[in-house]
């Protein structure tokens, strides 16, 4: 299996998924207390430009417009960062505004 098909399968499995889960739960928080915090708001912006993010990368891979070492470098960016899911320095954007930067 490719690094490009080993990302787009931890995308599609289980980072999308997460995120899926996460949004559904503040959401959940909202709707109970009638109200959403600055904090919630933040967390909800964040995760949907993630997911935003994680879509480019599927039409890339499935444009075959990435390549098999940056493939493998994001896998390792995911792994490493769900190693460390609940730290508060978290790096939430799994190294993405790096590769924008290059």
């Amino acid at each position: 299996m490719s690094y490009a098909q080993k990302l787009e399968e931890l995308i599609t499995k289980t980072v999308i998924p997460d995120i899926d889960e996460r949004l559904d739960e503040i959401f959940e928080e909202i709707a109970g207390s009638k109200e959403a915090t600055e904090d919630a708001k933040e967390e909800i912006e964040e995760l949907q430009e993630f997911k935003a993010d994680l879509q480019d990368v599927l039409t890339d891979i499935k444009n075959n417009e990435i390549d098999e070492e940056e493939c493998q470098e994001l896998i390792e960016d995911i792994l490493e960062a769900q190693e460390h899911n609940g730290d508060d320095d978290e790096d939430e954007d799994f190294g993405f505004k790096d590769e924008d930067e290059k």
